[in-house]
C-alpha cells in the first residue's frame, strides 16, 4: 500500500510538500494550471522514468523548480515515496545491498524509494536511505507490477493510446500490463547471450582449425624426437657395452702379445750378446780370414735391413689407420647422400601437406627457401668433403703401396743376404778345423736369432694393428661424447655379462650394428627435442583447453536454447491465460459501461513482407517472403447500434471502451496502486456514474490516486487534496472537504 509522497523542488512544487494516502481512494483536484498533473509526473519520476518527454521536459534540469519573481530557483529536485511492506510484498528487498536493520525474518516494514536530480543532470537513487542503482529500483518494483510508466499510471491522453495503437504495439502494451516484460527481457538477454555464445563457438572452432595443422606437424616431429630418444637410450647402453668390450679385448690382446714378446725379447737380447761376444772373439782370433770378415759384414747388413723392415711396418700401420678412419667418414657421407636421395614424398602426401600449410602460406615459403639453401649448402659441403677425403685416401694408398714395395725390396735384400749367409755357413760347416768354433757360434746364434726375430716381428705386426684398433677405439669414445654427451662417461666401470668372448665375428657385428644405430640417430636428429616437445605439449594443452571451452560453450548454447524455448512457451501460455482473464473482465466492464453489447481481444497473425537475401540483380524477380508476427485486435459491439469496429465509435464511446479495457487489464495482475490523471474528462454525467462504480470495484484490489475535475469521481474518494497556485507560481497543497473540493476544481 502507498503511504505517502514527498515532493521538494520538483517542477512547480518549489517547497517541500507531503501527501499522505490513508484512504483506498484519494482524489487530487484543482484548477487547470495549478500543478496537479505534476503530482502524477512526480510518481513517474521517482519510479525511474528516463523519458523526459513523457514528463513534459527535455532535460533532467527541466524537472527542477526554475524560480520566480518571489521564490528563487532550486538546485535540485527530490521526490520520495513510502510503501507499506508489512505483508512482505517487496520480498526481493532482502536480497539487495541495502539491508540495514532487519526485522524478524530480515523484512522491512516500509520501503522508501527516493530520487534526486541535480542541475548538472546527474541522478541519485536511494532505497531505505542507501544509495542504489536504477536497476535495483526497477528490479524491486517489477515484482509488484510497478514501473515508471505503464498501466498503473494513466493520463487522459494515454487512455486512448491502447485503442489507437497498431496490433503489435497493443500486444506489447498488454504483455507489459500482464507482467510478461520480465520474460521478454530474459528471452532477449538469453538470445543476446546465445548469439554471443555462437560467435564464440565459431571463434574457438576457427582457432582449433588454425592450430590443427601445426599440432599435426609438431606431433610428427615429437614422434621423431621420441624415436630418437628411444634409440639414443638404446645406443647409450649399446655404446657403453661396445666400448667396454673393446677395452677388455684390446687390453687382453695387448697383454697377450706383451707376454709372448717378453721371452722373445729376452732371448734376442741374450743372442745379441752372444753374437757380439762371438764377433769379438772372431775379430781377435789369429786365424782371422776373409770369411770371418764377410760373416760379420753380412750379419750387420741383415740387422740393418730388419730394423728398416720394422720401421716400414710401423709406417704402413700408421698409413693404414688413417686410410681406415677416412674410409669410415667416406662411407658415412655416401650413406647420408643415398638417404637424402631416397627421401621422396608421394604426391598424395605433398597435397595433404600443402593443404595443411595453406594458412601459413607466407611462412611456408620462407621455410622452403631456408630449406633449399641449407640443403644446397649441405650437399655442396658434403660433396666437397667427400672429394677431398677420396683424394687424401688415394694419396695414402699410393704411400702405402710405396711402403709395401719398400718392404718387398727389404725382404728381397734379406733373402739374398740370408742366402749368402747360408752359403758361408755351409762352407764353414764342411771345415772340421776347430779354429772355426767361433764362426760356428755366430751361425748358430744367427739362426736362433733369425727364428726368434721372425716370431717377434709377427708379434710386432700384431701390436701395430692393435695400436690402430686402439686409435679407432679412442676415436669412438670421442664420437660417442659428441653424439651422446656425458652419457658414456664411466663405461670403464661397467660389468660385462657372463660368457663374454672375443670372437672377431662378434666384434665386427657389434661394430656394424653400432654404425647403423649412429646413422639412424643422426637421421632422426635430436637437436631442439626438448623445445619441440615443450611446444607440442603446450599447443596440445591449448587445443584441449579450446576443446573443453568449446564443449562448455555448446552446453551453454544448448542451455540457452532450452531456456529461450521455455520462456517462449511460458510467455505463450501466460499471455493466452492473461487474454482470457482480461476478456472476461473487459466484457463485464464494457457491459457495465454500455448497458450491454460485447467486447473482446483477439490474438491474430500479421504477416510482415520480407525480401529474401539475394543478389541485387535477382531481387526484382523473386517474390517477397511473409514473416508471421502476432498482434492483438479489439472487437466491440454496442447494444442497439450496428457498430463493429473501433473506428465507428464516438469520442465518449472510445473513452469508455479504453477505460473498461485499462481497468480490465489492471484486474489481472493488480498493482498496489493506480494513478488516473483526468481519464474521466470526456465523460458526461451518466457515464461518470458508471465510471465511479468501476473505480469503486477497482479500489478493492488496488489503491487509487485520482486527478480529476469530475464531481462524481470526487464523491467516491475518501481523501481529497486540493492543489492551488499563487502569483509566485508555486503549487500548494490543501486538504479539503468534498464541497470545497468542487469549488476548487471549478
Amino acid at each position: 500500500m502507498l503511504k505517502s509522497l514527498e515532493v521538494s523542488g520538483f517542477k512547480s512544487f518549489a517547497k517541500k510538500t507531503e501527501l499522505n494516502f490513508k484512504s483506498q481512494i484519494t482524489a487530487i483536484v484543482g484548477p487547470n494550471g495549478s500543478g496537479k498533473s505534476n503530482v502524477a509526473e512526480s510518481f513517474r519520476f521517482v519510479l525511474g522514468e528516463q523519458s523526459m518527454k513523457s514528463m513534459r521536459g527535455k532535460r533532467g534540469e527541466d524537472m527542477i523548480w526554475n524560480g520566480s519573481t518571489d521564490v528563487s530557483k532550486s538546485n535540485r529536485a527530490n521526490v520520495k515515496i513510502v510503501l507499506d511492506n508489512t505483508n512482505n510484498f517487496f520480498s526481493a528487498l532482502q536480497s539487495t545491498s541495502v539491508k540495514k536493520e532487519a526485522k524478524s525474518g530480515g523484512d522491512f516494514e516500509e520501503v522508501i524509494i527516493e530520487r534526486t536530480v541535480n542541475r548538472d543532470g546527474s541522478n541519485e537513487y536511494y532505497l531505505n536511505g542507501s544509495t542504489v542503482r536504477l536497476k535495483d529500483v526497477i528490479e524491486l518494483l517489477a515484482q509488484a507490477h510497478i514501473g515508471a510508466s505503464g498501466h498503473h499510471i494513466i493520463s487522459q491522453g494515454e487512455a486512448d493510446r491502447i485503442l489507437s495503437a497498431n496490433t503489435k504495439e497493443r500486444k506489447e502494451m498488454i504483455e507489459d500490463a500482464l507482467g510478461l516484460k520480465i520474460y521478454q527481457y530474459k528471452r532477449e538477454e538469453s538470445e543476446r547471450k546465445l548469439s554471443k555464445t555462437e560467435e564464440n563457438i565459431k571463434q574457438v572452432e576457427s582457432l582449433r582449425c588454425e592450430i590443427a595443422p601445426h599440432i599435426k606437424f609438431l606431433k610428427k616431429q615429437v614422434e621423431k624426437v621420441e624415436k630418437a630418444e628411444e634409440l639414443r637410450t638404446k645406443l647409450v647402453s649399446f655404446y657403453r657395452e661396445y666400448l667396454k668390450r673393446e677395452k677388455v679385448y684390446l687390453e687382453s690382446e695387448r697383454s697377450q702379445i706383451e707376454s709372448e714378446q717378453k721371452p722373445l725379447k729376452e732371448k734376442l737380447e741374450r743372442l745379441e750378446k752372444e753374437m757380439e761376444e762371438a764377433k769379438e772373439i772372431l775379430s781377435k782370433s789369429s786365424k782371422k780370414d776373409e770369411k770371418s770378415q764377410e760373416i760379420i759384414e753380412i750379419e750387420n747388413k741383415i740387422k740393418n735391413e730388419r730394423e728398416e723392415k720394422d720401421r716400414l711396418y710401423r709406417e704402413a700401420g700408421k698409413i693404414e689407420g688413417e686410410i681406415n678412419a677416412n674410409q669410415r667418414i667416406i662411407e658415412k657421407i655416401r650413406f647420408d647422400q643415398r638417404s637424402e636421395e631416397n627421401k621422396t614424398i608421394p604426391l598424395k602426401e605433398l597435397e595433404n601437406l600443402e593443404s595443411e600449410l595453406s594458412i601459413y602460406t607466407e611462412v611456408s615459403k620462407i621455410i622452403e627457401k631456408i630449406r633449399e639453401f641449407i640443403s644446397k649448402h649441405k650437399a655442396s659441403t658434403a660433396h666437397n668433403n667427400l672429394d677431398e677425403l677420396i683424394s687424401i685416401n688415394q694419396k695414402l694408398e699410393n704411400q702405402r703401396k710405396e711402403v709395401e714395395e719398400k718392404i718387398g725390396s727389404t725382404d728381397n735384400t734379406l733373402n739374398k743376404l740370408n742366402f749368402e749367409y747360408q752359403k758361408i755357413k755351409d762352407s764353414v760347416e764342411k771345415e772340421k778345423d776347430s779354429s772355426r768354433e767361433a764362426e760356428k757360434n755366430i751361425f748358430r746364434v744367427s739362426s736362433e736369432r733369425s727364428e726368434a726375430q721372425s716370431k717377434f716381428d709377427i708379434l710386432n705386426e700384431k701390436m701395430h694393428r692393435l695400436s690402430i684398433e686402439e686409435d679407432d677405439w679412442k676415436r669412438e669414445i670421442q664420437e660417442g661424447g659428441v653424439l651422446l654427451g656425458t652419457a658414456i662417461i664411466g663405461f670403464e666401470n661397467d660389468v660385462l655379462d657372463e660368457g663374454f668372448h672375443f670372437a672377431e665375428a662378434t666384434r665386427d657385428e657389434l661394430r656394424r650394428e653400432l654404425e647403423k644405430m649412429k646413422i639412424r640417430l643422426e637421421e632422426l636428429g635430436g637437436a631442439g627435442g626438448a623445445e619441440m616437445t615443450k611446444e607440442y605439449r603446450e599447443t596440445v594443452e591449448r587445443d584441449e583447453f579450446l576443446q573443453k571451452e568449446l564443449e562448455d560453450l555448446k552446453k551453454s548454447a544448448e542451455s540457452l536454447e532450452i531456456l529461450i524455448n521455455e520462456l517462449l512457451e511460458k510467455l505463450d501460455i501466460e499471455f493466452k491465460q492473461g487474454i482470457e482473464k482480461i476478456n472476461k473482465t473487459f466484457h463485464e466492464f464494457f457491459v457495465l459501461m454500455f448497458g450491454g453489447g460485447n467486447a473482446q481481444l483477439k490474438l491474430i497473425k500479421n504477416f510482415k513482407l520480407k525480401i529474401k537475401n539475394l543478389p541485387e540483380d535477382e531481387i526484382g524477380e523473386m517474390p517477397e517472403e511473409k514473416e508471421p508476427e502476432d498482434g492483438i485486435e479489439i472487437t466491440v459491439s454496442l447494444p442497439r447500434k450496428n457498430i463493429r469496429g473501433l473506428d465507428m465509435l464516438s469520442g465518449g464511446e472510445r473513452a469508455l471502451t479504453s477505460i473498461a479495457l485499462l481497468f480490465a487489464i489492471s484486474q489481472v495482475n493488480p498493482p498496489p496502486f493506480i494513478i488516473l490523471d483526468e481519464t474521466d474528462a470526456a465523460l458526461d454525467e451518466a457515464n461518470s456514474k458508471k465510471y465511479g462504480d468501476m473505480i469503486e470495484n477497482l479500489s478493492k484490489v488496488s489503491q487509487l490516486i485520482l486527478i480529476t475535475h469530475n464531481r462524481e469521481t470526487m464523491s467516491r474518494a475518501g481523501v481529497i487534496y486540493g492543489i492551488t497556485m499563487g502569483r509566485d507560481g508555486v503549487s500548494r497543497l490543501l486538504s479539503i472537504a468534498f464541497d470545497e473540493a468542487v469549488a476548487v476544481a471549478k
